[in-house]
């Protein structure tokens, strides 16, 4: 197990060659040796560095424990055992020997909640508060416990009621659920009148803003603030915008100068801007 090596280890501590290899039985006894050192020692020595890693490296195994209530997420062992390491840090570093509690009895809960932090970060597809989070939770147990009661579907008054909480706050915990899985939009959509698989995707059903909506308002506008101008006026726009004719032709074809042309185009096209603007 551990071999008294002052000269490698600390005058007063066991020097252990491979602490993750100690029993858990030698480590519950170790960790409390440890513990008691490391708090007399002064945090950045070599001696606070040996004993700290030292209690890490014998304690994994209560990591490895916590992680295999998790199994149905085993994909993640790998996270699942690093997050819990830090939880096993934490634990080391706030345990607090005077109030005569086993290490394990409060390394455990410390290891278990940071690896639920884990996923409750981690696992919803958008991000939301942490307390709607945690409502959610709670928000599904009254809804059951509401509908075997009742025979139907809760209202929102009802849950907030049993949860002793606004209305406001249910229905944003209602909202913030639909944020725990996503889909492609791309995925067909839901549809009694379709077989699976081969209803419109969703995509299709997500309205999108027209930019052509307001061409068609300003021309409708338009068409009425024409009708106000002359007919040289209206012949002067015709020619450029309808024909495309340049400045230079158009001067030609009403015996004025190019400037001429240029001067009347601006004083008309200043005028219809205002007066769209206006109606604006």
């Amino acid at each position: 197990m551990a071999s008294p090596k002052a000269g490698r280890g600390t005058a007063e501590l066991p020097w252990i060659e491979n602490p993750g290899t100690v029993s858990p039985r030698d480590a519950r006894e170790l960790t409390r040796i440890f513990l008691e050192r490391l708090t007399v020692l002064q945090e950045g020595t070599h001696e606070y560095q040996y004993v700290r890693n030292t209690l890490i490296e014998m304690n994994l195994s209560l990591v490895r424990f916590v992680a295999g209530r998790f199994r149905a997420r085993a994909e993640q062992r790998e996270d699942i055992v690093q997050v819990g390491t830090i939880g096993l840090i934490k634990s080391i570093d706030r345990f607090d020997l005077t109030r005569g509690a086993e290490f394990t009895t409060f390394a455990i809960p410390c290891i278990t909640g940071e690896i639920k932090r884990f996923f409750r970060d981690t696992s919803w597809a958008v991000h939301v508060p942490r307390r709607l989070q945690e409502l959610r939770v709670e928000l599904a147990k009254a809804y059951d416990e509401l509908a075997g009661r009742l025979g139907r579907a809760p209202t929102v008054r009802e849950l907030a009621g049993l949860l002793d909480l606004p209305d406001d706050e249910v229905v944003k915990a209602q909202i913030a659920c639909n944020g725990y899985t996503a889909c492609s939009i791309d995925v067909p959509a839901e549809d009694a009148s379709y077989a699976h698989d081969d209803g419109p995707a969703w995509a299709e059903r997500i309205g999108t803003v027209d930019d052509n909506l307001e061409k068609v308002e300003n021309l409708h506008v338009l068409r009425h603030l024409l009708g106000e101008l002359d007919d040289r006026e209206r012949k002067l726009l015709r020619l450029r915008f309808g024909a495309e004719m340049t400045q230079t032709e158009i001067g030609a074809e009403l015996g004025v100068s190019q400037m001429h042309v240029s001067r009347l185009l601006s004083r008309v096209l200043e005028r219809l801007r205002k007066s769209l603007l206006a109606q604006a």
